[in-house]
């Protein structure tokens, strides 16, 4: 068993010597084993500086590539885009609003008019930008409301949120639409795609009633009566919840 040798240790015994010896051997060996590995790796670089400098090269001209391109192109463009979407929404939301002339005031929200962008041209032009992805979303509801459903469905799988209501709107967009092309099984699970996409007191209730309407239609009984269940239990004073007695009662007859 070795033991530990102070500083200035001597051996006194020859077993202590020749440990000592072997101690002092085996030490040389692995100071020698390094300085040759560090020997190697010197060359190694020295051999290769080029390319290792070429790399680093790359990696900084890339950082410094996306930073500027993030600060002179994306950010510019991320503001015109962004002002370009007024001038639509405009005319979006006054067709929400409107009584009359609803196609026509959505017509110009996707298409434009007086040399202004309308949604599908901030779409085209400004591809990758948050205004382009809010306006897929747009477009695809202005198709909806203009009972335009295929066109509303290419709109709305376009557009990406993680926001609570927007990203269920968008899924229950969806769901309306295949309901309107007689898609009820499309449709049903993209209202569960939207009740699973958040939980709030506006989109939640909303899409478990569509979807239990849903399943009652396809005569799943059982799936829609837990639907219309939740809105009772959980959301009972929302307007859903204001008739739900009565879907309860339908989903019950029979099951």
């Amino acid at each position: 068993m070795a033991t530990y040798k102070k500083r200035g240790f001597k051996p006194k015994t020859k077993a202590e010597t020749q440990e000592f010896d072997e101690q002092e051997s085996t030490t040389a060996e692995v100071f020698s084993t390094l300085d040759e590995s560090a020997s190697k790796t010197e060359e190694w670089v020295s051999r290769n500086q080029n390319y290792i400098l070429g790399v680093i090269g790359v990696i900084a001209i890339g950082v410094l590539g996306y930073l500027a391109f993030n600060q002179f192109v994306q950010k510019p463009k991320e503001t015109n885009a962004a002002n370009e979407m007024y001038y639509p929404q405009q005319y979006f939301d006054q067709a929400l609003t409107s009584a009359t002339a609803k196609d026509s005031l959505f017509t110009l929200a996707l298409e434009g008019a007086e040399g202004k962008y309308g949604f599908l041209d901030i779409i085209d032009e400004y591809k990758g930008t948050k205004a382009a992805n809010l306006a897929n979303y747009s477009a695809g509801m202005a198709y909806l409301n203009m009972n335009k459903y295929q066109e509303a469905i290419d709109y709305l799988e376009d557009f990406k949120s993680d926001d609570d209501v927007l990203g269920a709107l968008a899924k229950g967009g969806l769901g309306d639409a295949f309901v309107q092309l007689d898609q009820a099984s499309d449709a049903l699970g993209y209202y569960e795609a939207a009740i699973a996409h958040s939980t709030n007191e506006y989109t939640t209730p909303k899409f478990l009633h569509k979807a239990g309407i849903t399943a009652l239609e396809m005569g799943n009984k059982e799936k829609a009566l837990d639907y219309f269940q939740r809105i009772k239990d959980e959301f009972s004073t929302s307007d859903a919840g204001k008739t739900i007695d009565a879907f309860i009662g339908m989903a019950k007859s029979g099951t």
